[in-house]
């Protein structure tokens, strides 16, 4: 199944519930944080509203564009008017194209399935990497030392996430919402079960354990 993933820095009219049809999958994952950003398996669309919160959408592009997880999505500046400077703006600074807000599912939908970016894989993305630990995600396989590692999709994904963000700690709310297990909603004591087997698993083949509790706050990847 081919897979879509889609970031949105606003809310969504219609919902965020998962689009399936015809050997498509699209993803919805509300974000504003671009140190927290969920594990990405298809192709990467991100839509940015021109006004935000904490920063310019003008601002967040540029960080986009600078951040390797995300130099190669496709991004949409969303306006808040069809201003010719400021759709000369949007592109300057790295955008790929514009639409005018705000967003509904309908448009958001009909915009991604109608390009032909439907068509690219995840983002060129191929192998992730951390020391001796690799996760080859075209193969769907990870390896310590080129020594294959028996896991569970989910554990095999969060491992991924782990390499792609080392040092940083993750609450368990953090790395469900990474994996995209909130529709429906996962326990949260389900996360220490595949720490639990990640763990097992790296230590059997001689990874050691550089998954480490933070008490009362979470996990972290450590990488010395």
């Amino acid at each position: 199944m081919r897979r879509i993933d889609i970031l949105l820095a606003s809310e969504l009219s219609g919902g965020l519930v998962p689009f399936r049809h015809d050997g498509l999958e699209v993803m919805f994952h509300r974000w504003n944080d671009i140190s927290e950003l969920p594990l990405i398996e298809g192709a990467l669309w991100i839509f940015v509203d021109w006004v935000l919160p904490e920063m310019s959408g003008l601002e967040l592009c540029r960080r986009l564009r600078a951040d390797a997880l995300t130099a190669y999505a496709h991004v949409t500046m969303v306006l808040e008017e069809d201003a010719i400077e400021d759709r000369k703006r949007a592109l300057r600074m790295g955008a790929d194209d514009y639409m005018v807000g705000p967003l509904t599912r309908t448009a958001l939908l009909d915009r991604v399935l109608g390009s032909s970016v439907s068509e690219q894989d995840s983002g060129g993305v191929r192998a992730v990497t951390q020391g001796e630990l690799m996760v080859d995600v075209a193969a769907f396989q990870a390896r310590f030392q080129g020594k294959p590692i028996s896991l569970m999709p989910n554990e095999l994904r969060l491992l991924r996430y782990f390499i792609e963000h080392p040092g940083r700690v993750f609450s368990r709310h953090q790395l469900i919402a990474a994996l995209g297990k909130q529709e429906p909603p996962v326990d949260e004591r389900t996360v220490d079960v595949w720490i639990g087997r990640l763990r097992r698993a790296l230590k059997g083949v001689g990874a050691g354990n550089p998954l480490r509790t933070v008490r009362s706050l979470g996990y972290v990847f450590d990488t010395v």
